[in-house]
């Protein structure tokens, strides 16, 4: 894929984007190991409730149009993708992204898993690598988005593991919503902003606001 023209996006901001990067490491620093043992026993619980993988690993989009393999906790059965056809006419989020609130590809541990937000945990690795940030736009799918208006400019800055969107509905929100929101971010986006987000994404993620 053509990496964007980064001329083409929002303006940059050296200082704001080095200190966001230092925070992004230091965090997902100590939350990797603050999350070691609990990732080994939900790794273990994962290999006992379905047969599969632990790690569901899929290419997404990053920042300026670069392509990256975002990693999570696997949530659904082994085959859930060959199954994502069969169902995209039920898919209630429109646009580039597949929602569905009774999933009937997600586990029992999965279930568990996208509600406290666990599955997210392996994420913390993108981030460290660059791919990702801490706070930022969700990350864009490979396919269903060359039509959309706010593709260029959510593109504009790297995605994140928490935002307007986790804070604000995750899933109750419809696609155009969400997009809404990561525009808004991305417009309104500074250091003390993206602190704001985190520490509202604790709350969120407790009292499962808008959890699928």
């Amino acid at each position: 894929m053509k990496a964007l023209d980064a001329a083409e996006t929002v303006a940059e901001r050296p200082g704001y984007e080095l200190a966001k990067r230092i925070v992004d490491i230091i965090g997902a620093s100590l939350l990797l190991v603050l999350f070691s043992l609990p990732a080994a026993v939900i790794a273990v619980l994962i290999k006992l409730d379905d047969p599969g993988p632990v790690m569901f690993k899929q290419v997404r989009v990053g920042r300026f149009g670069r392509l990256f393999t975002i990693y999570k906790f696997r949530t659904m059965i082994s085959d859930a993708e060959k199954m994502q056809k069969e169902l995209e006419k039920y898919n209630e989020a429109g646009g580039a992204y597949f929602k569905l609130k009774n999933d009937p590809r997600v586990t029992k541990v999965g279930a568990v898993l996208r509600k406290l937000s666990l599955d997210e945990i392996p994420q913390f690795i993108n981030v460290l690598t660059g791919d990702m940030s801490l706070v930022g736009p969700r990350p864009l799918p490979v396919t269903g988005y060359e039509n959309e208006s706010w593709y260029v400019r959510k593109a504009s800055v790297p995605p994140g593991m928490t935002g307007l969107w986790q804070i604000s509905g995750r899933s109750d929100l419809s696609g155009e919503q969400a997009a809404e929101l990561d525009l808004r971010y991305v417009e309104r986006r500074s250091f003390l902003y993206d602190l704001k987000l985190m520490c509202a994404t604790v709350p969120a993620v407790l009292f499962r606001k808008g959890a699928a």
